[in-house]
């Protein structure tokens, strides 16, 4: 994956500021020119940009933070400040910009559309937040050649949005140093064996993927989808045994807040910690 050209403004010494703050109109501005908006992010002065989500569904975004929270400051507790993070389908940078704000290090994102990381741009420099940079690339390109290795990878709402899901893990696992925080939607969990190659030889499952059709969402352009129609959700033991063939050594479910979003609530979406 060939990353673009990094942000010059991103890439200034924290004390350095390349140009002025933005000011309150441009701001304005481009909270309407860069809309519709998935995430909801406060910039301050009563600006804010409004989901396009249901009320009851963005509930999803707390959540999920909380639950990363949980397992970045189990992990590394006092080290935050001095880790560097790849947040990988960052999308509009709500998490990324989260872990920034955190006092991680260093935060680098990627996501497949242009337009998400225009978005992310623009609300790391209205926040003022220096410690993050934005790049396109699809992780089923992802290498260390092309972005290094990191503490800390985030992997969040996008493995059931994937036609590749093995190959892209695989590419996950070679940039993460520590820990990789996925999060995902979840099918439920189907047992037994299967014939291989006779009767009398079997092969136990090891969870189950279930293929997803995405083409109306994708062929509309909806961004919420991967990079291309054919998605494959698994199943949390099917998840489990993806991340250690991908090379993760051990791996543990984070358990929801007690005011969980429904969905993480019941166990149709979990988070999953995944150590090296």
């Amino acid at each position: 994956m060939r990353a673009n050209p990094p942000d010059t403004v991103l890439n200034q010494p924290l004390n350095q500021p390349l140009h002025q703050p933005m000011t309150s109109q441009q701001i304005e501005q481009q909270i309407e020119q860069l809309g519709p908006w998935f995430y909801e992010f406060d910039l301050g002065a009563n600006r804010r940009t409004r989901s396009e989500l249901p009320a009851e569904v963005t509930a999803i975004f707390e959540t999920r933070l909380q639950m990363v929270n949980a397992a970045v400051e189990g992990h590394f507790g006092s080290r935050i400040s001095e880790i560097n993070c790849i947040d990988v389908g960052c999308h509009e940078g709500f998490y990324s910009i989260a872990m920034a704000r955190k006092g991680v290090r260093r935060v680098t994102g990627y996501d497949v559309r242009e337009r998400n990381v225009e978005k992310a741009r623009f609300v790391a420099e209205a926040l003022g937040v220096t410690s993050v940079e934005y790049h396109q690339g699809n992780c089923e390109e992802l290498s260390v050649e092309s972005a290094g290795q990191h503490d800390l990878c985030l992997f969040l709402g996008l493995l059931y949005h994937l036609e590749n899901p093995m190959l892209c893990l695989r590419n996950i696992c070679a940039v993460t140093k520590e820990m990789c925080v996925v999060e995902t939607q979840v099918v439920d969990e189907v047992e037994g064996s299967a014939e291989w190659g006779a009767q009398n030889w079997t092969r136990d499952y090891q969870g189950v993927l279930a293929l997803i059709d995405e083409s109306n969402e994708y062929y509309a352009e909806n961004t919420e989808t991967g990079a291309s129609p054919v998605a494959t959700c698994p199943s949390p033991k099917a998840l489990t045994f993806m991340l250690r063939q991908a090379g993760f050594r051990r791996t543990e479910f984070i358990d929801p807040p007690p005011d969980a979003y429904e969905q993480h609530k019941r166990g149709k979406r979990v988070v999953c910690a995944a150590y090296k």
